[in-house]
């Protein structure tokens, strides 16, 4: 039987009396996430709270790279051996591929070992090119092999699916209160969020996008339906000699992409569409706008 992955912190979610409803507020994959709920009592919305905790959270124990003995930590554990995966990782996989093949390169899940070069804690730490260039032979989903459901990973390389999965665990809360209320709820997992349909008490779910560099909401957006993916480097930045270094990095070079947008956010149907279009924008650097303005969804933009 394979070692049960090992949590980092405790887990509760915490619920709160609001004008209009409730929150229900938790932590997961690394995010401040909340529910927002029109639910008419407490117990009510600490169900409502609990079936997206507990879906955040299995999804955070299935599919993160920090925890061991967990799918992913069994592939990149393998040595180069063939590993098979179950139904809903090989989705993942597969929607991973289909991004890395649209992005041509850009969008890579094998490139989570830049981190040992790259800490973007906001300082002027900027790794030589010698210390990038090193890691680059353990890049590059192309030379892994992949056909559903057997995928062989190269020794020494590693999967991250840090891109897709908090839209993903949205989109899955969604489907599962769907399932279980007419209530209208609000899914936010570190900003990247989802509605189960408009709201009642209100004429719509009002929504701030963080202006660049995180200076303040600037923008306000009312929303009915659908969902909301920002992708930005507000929070998670170098800046050295006036230059600032997003943490979107390209994983052809092992640097951040050039003339990065300080923040993109996509309103669309899905928070995995949406998050899908903005971190492809963000990784077209100077041409983000171009690539957004040739989609059907909303967007904004900003340098």
């Amino acid at each position: 039987m394979s070692q049960p992955p090992l949590r980092k912190t405790a887990r509760k979610v915490d619920i709160a009396s609001l004008p209009q409803g409730f929150s229900g507020r938790f932590t997961a994959m690394g995010s401040p996430c909340e529910l927002l709920c029109e639910a008419q009592t407490a117990d009510e919305a600490g169900k409502l709270a609990d079936i997206v905790a507990t879906e955040a959270w299995r999804i955070e124990d299935k599919l993160s790279r920090y925890l061991t003995g967990n799918v992913i930590d069994k592939i990149n554990t393998a040595c180069g051996e063939p590993v098979n995966v179950d139904a809903e990782t090989a989705h993942l996989l597969t929607f991973a591929a289909t991004l890395h093949e649209l992005s041509d390169g850009a969008f890579d899940i094998t490139s989570g070992v830049l981190r040992r070069a790259w800490s973007f804690d906001g300082s002027d730490n900027i790794p030589t090119k010698q210390i990038v260039a090193e890691l680059l032979p353990l890049l590059g989903w192309d030379k892994v092999s992949w056909e559903s459901p057997t995928i062989t990973l190269p020794a020494g390389m590693e999967l991250d699916l840090g891109g897709i999965g908090k839209e993903y665990a949205v989109d899955r809360s969604v489907l599962l209160l769907q399932s279980e209320t007419e209530i209208a709820c609000l899914v936010n997992f570190g900003g990247d969020l989802a509605v189960t349909g408009a709201p009642t008490m209100r004429k719509a779910w009002t929504v701030g996008i963080e202006s660049a560099a995180g200076k303040g909401t600037t923008t306000l957006i009312e929303l009915r339906r659908g969902a909301l993916a920002t992708s930005g480097d507000a929070r998670r930045f170098l800046e050295k000699d006036g230059i600032r270094y997003s943490h979107v990095l390209d994983p052809r070079t092992g640097w951040p992409v050039s003339n990065a947008a300080s923040s993109i956010t996509v309103a669309a149907d899905t928070c995995t569409q949406a998050g899908m279009l903005s971190t492809l924008a963000m990784l077209k650097g100077a041409a983000a706008e171009s690539f957004l303005d040739s989609q059907s969804e909303q967007h904004w933009c900003r340098r």
